[in-house]
Parts: C-alpha cells; structure tokens; sequence
C-alpha cells in the first residue's frame, strides 16, 4: 500500500509537469528554444539546442577534434568516459590529475575494503569510505572543470547555466547573475534535507521498537517501553514524512535547475518600456464569436455582460 502511494504520487507529478511543458509551448514561440544564436548567415556556428540529445558519432568526432560539439554532448560522453571533455577542451595537461586521482584513489580504498571484509576493522572500513568519496569527487571535479571550460561565444550559455545547477546547486543562478536566488533554493534544500534526516532517524527508531515489540522472546518484548500497535502507528507516521522530503528535496533541486535553463535562455528576451493595460466591457460570447470579429449566432440570451483585461509589451 506504502509503494502504491509513493507510485501515484510520481505519476501525479509527471503528469503536472508534462501539463505544465504543454502549456508553456503556448506562452513562447517554439523558436526561442531551438535557435542556434549564430550570426546573420553563418552556418557554422554549433546549435545550443535540444533537438537532439546525444550522438556518439558527433561525440566521437568533437573528441578527435573534427568537429565541435555542443556542451551537453561533450558533458554527456564524459560522463562514462572521465577525462575526455578535458581532451576536447584541449587540456591535456589535466588528464593524469583525472585519471591518477580517480585510479589511485578508488584502487586504494578497494584495498582497505579487502581488508575490512576480512578482519571487520571499522577503520579499514571508513577509510575506504573516505577514500571512496575522494575517487567520486575528483571525478566530479573533472565534469565540472569541462563546462568551466568549455568555449562558446554565448554568455550566459544556457547549457553551461544547466549543468552548473545540475552539478552544484545555486551555480547556475550565479552565473545568471541572479545571486538573490541561491538563498531561496539553498534555504529549500536545507529544511527539506535536515526533516529527511530527522524523519528517518525517527522512522528507524520506532521500526526497532516495533521490532522488538514483536519479538518471540519475552525478555526483549517486555523491556519495550510502547506497545507494538502504537510504534508501528509512529514508525508508518514518520515513514511517509520522510517520503515526503524526499519528494520535497527533489522537486526543490529540479526546479533549480529548470530555472537556471529557463532564465539562461530568456536573458536577452527584451520587453518594451510601452507597457499598458486596457480594462474595458466586454460582451462574452459562449463561443467567443464577438473576439473573433465574426457575427453572431448563437441565442442573445446566452451572451452576458464582462470586462475586458488586455495588456501591451
């Protein structure tokens, strides 16, 4: 029943943004997403659209350096291949820091991970952690030294702008210069991240109550200082809110990163000083028929008496 819940409480979302993606192709013309910013006549100049999202042959070709490549092309071949935006950037010199960081690093933690596994050392254990997390972000720190990078005559490029956001939170924001909003998405993150830590926590306490509430020996049932009925209420209780902040923490990083997108690529969207606003009556048609300049010929009576709003850009 609990994955049931959590099942249509995706599908609900999936489908509010799909309606939401259908909605917004009616408040901007298709154009402004997929043009390819080059100067008047030229034909050369690499697409930063999403027309086409990844091709190993252009990826092939941009590493071997035959041809450019966009950023999230370049971004997504380095994903399962570490060190080669740094060859399409022609930074050679960083690639014995990417690979010798990442080889020596994971390499060694899965020495003190063979160790842990055969003497149960807890130090064995946390150092290869440590290590671990060391490989994961130098690896990180490669994809993130690709999009600094990565050369384009766009500022602010909004797919660089996007994968800062993806990458680490608030960058793109930054490099939109919209500094103002790092606090708001940052503060989301914090709250959502500090419940879902606190709601586990408790959920996980009161699974181990109810665990041993339920248990055959008498002698661990009976030291439980809460019947099983009431921490099973409180562990189900703390369950689903820390579901919750997970879902939270997410739709708080997506939306980040989305408005990083949206606003890389409305930043040279101009908007007149000639804004104004008409209020004016209106006669609203059940079929719209007097907004669109045609005679009317439905019933008189459905007509009804409204205001018009109109604004001017």
């Amino acid at each position: 029943m609990h994955n049931r819940r959590i099942t249509r409480y995706i599908i609900a979302l999936i489908v509010f943004l799909t309606g939401f993606a259908v909605e917004g192709n009616a408040q901007f013309k298709e154009e402004a997403f997929q043009q390819t910013y080059n100067a008047k006549g030229d034909s050369t100049s690499v697409a930063d659209t999403a027309d086409k999202l990844f091709s190993f042959k252009d990826w092939g070709r941009g590493i071997a350096h035959k041809q450019e490549i966009d950023i999230g092309t370049m971004f997504a071949g380095s994903l399962f291949a570490p060190g080669t935006a740094q060859i399409y950037n022609k930074d050679y010199w960083k690639l014995p820091i990417v690979y010798g960081g990442i080889g020596a690093l994971a390499g060694t933690g899965g020495y003190y991970l063979h160790r842990y596994n055969k003497t149960g050392n807890t130090t064995d254990k946390t150092t290869a952690t440590w290590l671990f997390a060391g490989a994961g972000l130098v690896y990180w720190g490669s994809l993130l030294d690709g999009v600094i990078n990565f050369e384009s005559d766009r500022d602010p490029l909004p797919g660089r702008s996007t994968l800062y956001s993806a990458l680490l939170p608030g960058l793109g924001q930054i490099y939109n210069g919209e500094l103002f909003k790092v606090p708001i998405y940052w503060g989301g993150l914090l709250v959502s991240t500090h419940l879902l830590m606190n709601y586990d926590t408790n959920y996980k306490r009161f699974k181990r109550i109810h665990n041993e509430a339920t248990s055959t020996d008498p002698e661990i049932s009976s030291n439980v200082p809460i019947n099983a009925e009431t921490a099973k209420w409180y562990r189900d209780v703390y369950r689903r809110y820390r579901d919750y902040s997970i879902l939270a923490t997410v739709l708080v990083y997506l939306l980040q990163v989305i408005d990083a997108n949206v606003f890389a690529y409305m930043h040279d969207f101009e908007v007149t000083d000639d804004i104004t606003m008409n209020v004016e009556p209106a006669l609203i048609s059940p079929y719209n028929e007097y907004a669109m300049h045609t005679i009317p010929t439905t019933n008189p009576m459905n007509n009804a008496v409204g205001m018009r709003l109109g604004f001017r850009f």
